[in-house]
């Protein structure tokens, strides 16, 4: 008991500075609208972004939980197949130096021009949010447990060798418990990517259909001029990416680090 309350005050000591600073901003923020007399529908003060916040507190939260799924979905399905592609590429230098630049070119390509595209394969719905988020979150996680499989102690790899063990057994024993501290860097950069890409997804599904996901409603707001409940999805949609970050360290800092210490023992 006494650990957990010694951590829960280390980590409100650290966040003091944080807060501090979010206090100040907002605090001239309210002043510089106020002695500059800034029009609301440009910048509209906190307190005007509080009360939008509070009124439209169900459509939020609503549009919150719509875009939470479809950014855990697209962040699942970017680790399970960047983590299968990693282990592919990691079998062969012929499959990388065929494969790879063809990866890099899907991370280069904008987004806002191949969402239409996927639209028109795969419609206006969440499925497509959640291919959009995919795409986005992909290449990090790629990358880096592609870097981790192939990052061997040659102490371990000549191990393996002298004892004749084939691919299967090194790359269980071996290679995936050496790349999981890669993969946790990659899940910890695609997590706030699968938050942009979930939110650009629905600015384009928002625009056919009725979708209730945090970027449609920016989208709706935006071309109604209602700046104080935009400001409230965008504040909403930072949260999301704490909230997925936060989430994300938790799952590598317990399960991955369990998982790491089962393989060694």
């Amino acid at each position: 008991m006494s650990r957990t309350r010694i951590s829960w005050t280390q980590l409100a000591f650290e966040a003091l500075p944080a807060a501090a600073v979010a206090a100040a901003v907002i605090a001239f923020w309210q002043f510089a609208v106020g002695y500059w007399e800034v029009p609301a529908y440009l910048l509209p003060s906190p307190v005007r972004v509080a009360t939008a916040l509070w009124e439209k507190r169900d459509a939020l939260l609503h549009a919150f939980w719509v875009t939470a799924r479809a950014s855990v979905a697209g962040l699942a399905a970017a680790a399970i197949v960047g983590t299968l592609l990693a282990i592919v590429f990691s079998q062969s230098r012929v499959i990388r130096t065929a494969l790879y630049p063809y990866v890099v070119f899907l991370q280069t390509v904008p987004i806002v021009a191949v969402a239409p595209l996927l639209i028109t394969w795969s419609g206006y719905g969440q499925r497509t949010v959640i291919l959009v988020s995919t795409i986005i979150a992909l290449f990090p996680i790629l990358s880096n447990v592609t870097a981790g499989l192939l990052a061997l102690d040659r102490n371990h790899r000549d191990l393996f060798r002298l004892y004749r063990a084939g691919r299967w057994p090194t790359l269980v024993r071996l290679r995936l418990p050496t790349a999981m501290g890669h993969l946790a860097l990659g899940l910890r950069i695609s997590c706030g990517l699968a938050v942009i890409g979930a939110i650009v997804g629905e600015f384009f599904v928002g625009r056919g259909s009725d979708f209730p996901g945090l970027g449609a409603v920016m989208d709706r707001w935006l071309a109604m001029g209602k700046t104080d409940a935009l400001i409230a999805a965008v504040l909403l949609s930072s949260l999301l990416g704490l909230v997925m970050f936060a989430a994300v360290n938790l799952l590598t800092d317990r399960l991955l680090h369990r998982y790491v210490q089962g393989t060694g023992d």
